[in-house]
């Protein structure tokens, strides 16, 4: 097994179970929906990393290619959970109104919610775009 494929494996799986153990604590989030968002969205970044690993050997990727690959799945992995966390936390609505009505926040909190949640977006639609590209067909031999 190479490398990529156990660190994205074990990432997933220790996402899974911090995400179940968010799912523990949900009543504990000043916003408890949100707490489950975080808690599903731990789960299904999760899962997206451990398929990440289990396809790793499929993927056409350099070397240099393979490193900024797995960067943007854990970056966008972690921090989609972390600030889906912190959103339950802070109470924080402005990035996700259905989630977050009845909720604000400080305005710095709620800064911090836009800036990670942007970051997030770019970053994930980077990583599957890569997962794409990266199993294309192979050239002729």
């Amino acid at each position: 097994m190479e490398k990529g494929e156990r660190t994205l494996l074990r990432a997933g799986f220790l996402l899974v179970l911090l995400a179940l153990l968010t799912g523990l604590v949900v009543q504990s989030f000043r916003n408890p929906r949100m707490g489950v968002s975080a808690h599903l969205e731990g789960i299904m970044n999760g899962l997206l990393l451990v398929a990440a690993g289990l396809a790793w050997s499929h993927f056409r990727l350099s070397a240099g290619q393979a490193r900024t690959l797995r960067s943007l799945l854990l970056y966008a992995a972690y921090v989609n959970w972390g600030t889906t966390s912190l959103s339950a936390a802070w109470g924080t609505s402005r990035l996700t109104p259905i989630a977050g009505a009845g909720f604000v926040a400080q305005e710095w909190q709620e800064t911090i919610g836009v800036v990670l949640g942007v970051s997030i977006a770019i970053t994930a639609v980077a990583a599957v775009g890569m997962m794409v590209y990266a199993l294309r067909k192979e050239g002729p031999k």
